[in-house]
């Protein structure tokens, strides 16, 4: 077997977490669910025993997995509100398992999907897709980037077909906390010289001292599990410092979500008091 091939066979640690835990909100949470998610779950096919893994398990995770899913539909419904304003370009950013384009090819036959991730995880997913018999429409363009290796994004990007000329929604959850400051203001200014009417929607970290009380011990256990797989954490934000920077690298309108407002839009009247952590913000620019 290649070496390419024996690194296609396993996706990133984070992207099966994120998919699991998107799947066990249908699971193990009350209706009405915020976001429904069982394609991730077909992607991984887990052992018959992933839900008592300790990263799965449905009490002591409940505020990190309605965080996870709070964030996801956040975006879906960010995205279905532009493609109707006539947008019609969508980049993810750090695409990971993601399956929007599994699970509402209705607004996404009307886009055209550009997710962008490590080359490991990207083969291992079209793999998988392939396997599960879910076609990969010319609409969706799976953009592998090396990082590692120093390739440009923007450049793969555009050479996927990408048109830069043109209005486009841009998605990056769960990526900052990896990347240097520097990296995150290099990003913020490529996306900021997009078409105007732009829209980026990007999450953030908040330093530990920001968090309820309740989920610094949470933090401080996923930093470590992060240390340990070989991807740290390296930076955190505030949300002034935050908007600041996208405001420095260009961008014509910056606005911040707080996690607690995901929770008051989305899980506010819950019988079982389901409510993301603190500790993950939103920015959201426009160009």
């Amino acid at each position: 077997m290649a070496v390419t091939d024996r690194l296609a066979e396993e996706p990133d640690n984070t992207a099966v977490r994120v998919a699991l835990w998107r799947a066990l909100h249908v699971d193990v949470d009350a209706p009405p669910h915020v976001f429904e998610d069982q394609v991730g779950l077909r992607l991984v096919a887990p052992d018959e025993g992933w839900r008592q893994r300790p990263d799965m398990d449905p009490d002591a995770t409940s505020r990190f997995r309605a965080a996870i899913v709070a964030r996801a539909r956040f975006i879906e419904d960010l995205v279905t509100e532009q493609a109707t304003r006539g947008v019609d370009q969508y980049v993810i950013l750090g695409a990971g398992l993601d399956t929007f384009t599994q699970r509402r090819p209705e607004i996404g036959a009307r886009l055209r999907v550009f997710e962008i991730e490590q080359p490991e995880t990207q083969a291992w997913k079209r793999r998988r897709l392939v396997e599960l018999g879910y076609p990969i429409p010319d609409w969706l363009r799976l953009v592998p980037v090396d990082f590692e290796a120093g390739q440009s994004w923007w450049e793969q990007l555009v050479a996927a077909g990408f048109e830069p000329n043109r209005p486009a929604v841009i998605a990056s959850t769960g990526v900052t906390m990896y990347l240097t400051k520097e990296a995150t203001a290099a990003m913020l200014r490529q996306i900021a010289g997009l078409a105007t009417g732009s829209t980026l929607a990007m999450t953030f970290l908040l330093p530990a001292e920001l968090l309820d009380d309740t989920d610094r011990a949470g933090l401080e256990t996923s930093a470590k599990g992060a240390q340990a797989s070989g991807t740290p954490f390296v930076s955190f934000y505030t949300p002034q410092e935050m908007l600041a920077m996208a405001r420095e690298t260009g961008f014509r309108e910056v606005g911040h979500v707080a996690g607690a407002a995901l929770g008051e839009r989305y899980f506010a009247g819950r019988s079982d008091g389901l409510r993301p952590s603190s500790g993950e913000d939103v920015l959201l620019a426009t160009s």
